[in-house]
């Protein structure tokens, strides 16, 4: 009888955290239960496959440098009408010349706006940069933080990719926080150390709550502009590093609520299916989010 008592708990233990026993443990209690060991495997597979399920996706557009504010409101007009009812978040996120113009043209609409950066104090003698609540007050609600250009050109790193995800969270922004490996670290056979590092770090001193909030984007900068192509098995392997490493820090719960976007050149061609892979879900548009129909593709297939 002890001995059932402690299977039961054991079990009860497990679930409570999102996981499941070992091998032998979970022999023993389908034994105690009646039921087979593959029988409780796939209950937990039917509640994983649920909670993925819950998790709402989001397509984002980068804008990056282009669009003056007159070609940002046309640009916005064409997307209206390929977006409309859509079952995802779709944000987009002009230059910042561009988003007090955005911000009215989306009134009314299911389109979020998003910034392209965040400077991580709140006012001050920083030339050039922009504070989140300065962002905030003109309707701005996502921010992408830590892209790939941002950390090859203007010496992003680790460090301020964290400071401006917490001060993004704390002015009620959504941070869409980037990490991803570059060629020589994808053919060094060292990915999964870079996208966990760079987790880490961007989560640094962020609480449990406040990480759900969170918006992850893998970028393999190698399969972006190289012509080389990450397959879509490639993409959700790292989602899901990326998602263990959430789980690692947090938890199950956290890891299974924290969306994971992918940016490695997702278009009209191949968005289906990266977005049917379990541990992607959405993406980060670049090139195809200035084209209103291949935009527009993407997200119906979210």
């Amino acid at each position: 009888m002890l001995e059932d008592c402690e299977l039961s708990s054991n079990l009860l233990s497990h679930i409570e955290k999102g996981s499941m026993p070992s091998a032998d443990k979970l022999s023993k209690i389908a034994t105690y239960l009646g039921f087979s060991s593959d029988y409780l495997l796939g209950v937990e597979e039917m509640r994983r496959e649920g909670e993925r399920n819950m998790r709402k996706k989001i397509i984002a557009g980068n804008w990056k440098m282009n669009k003056t504010p007159r070609e940002a409101i046309e640009l916005i007009n064409e997307i209206k009408a390929e977006v409309a009812g859509a079952s995802c978040d779709v944000v987009v996120c002009p230059t910042f010349v561009c988003l007090s113009a955005s911000a009215e043209a989306l009134k009314g609409t299911n389109i979020k706006l998003g910034a392209q950066n965040v400077h991580f104090e709140k006012s001050g003698a920083y030339t050039g940069e922009i504070a989140a609540d300065m962002l905030e007050a003109i309707g701005v609600e996502y921010v992408i933080i830590g892209h790939s250009e941002r950390r090859q050109y203007f010496g992003e790193t680790d460090e301020t990719v964290n400071k401006r995800t917490i001060a993004a969270l704390a002015g009620s922004l959504i941070p869409i926080v980037c990490v991803g490996e570059v060629l020589g670290e994808r053919e060094a056979g060292v990915t999964r150390e870079v996208v966990c590092s760079q987790t880490k770090l961007a989560f640094r001193g962020i609480s449990a709550d406040d990480a759900k909030k969170v918006v992850i984007a893998y970028e393999p900068v190698w399969a972006i502009g190289t012509g080389k192509t990450a397959t879509s098995a490639q993409a959700d392997e790292v989602c899901k590093i990326i998602r263990d490493t959430i789980k690692e820090l947090y938890g199950a719960e956290t890891a299974e609520e924290i969306r994971i976007q992918y940016g490695g050149s997702m278009n009209a061609a191949n968005a289906a299916e990266l977005l049917a892979q379990p541990n992607i879900d959405g993406g980060l548009i670049g090139g195809a989010s200035l084209k209103a129909a291949d935009f527009g593709v993407i997200v119906r297939h979210a």
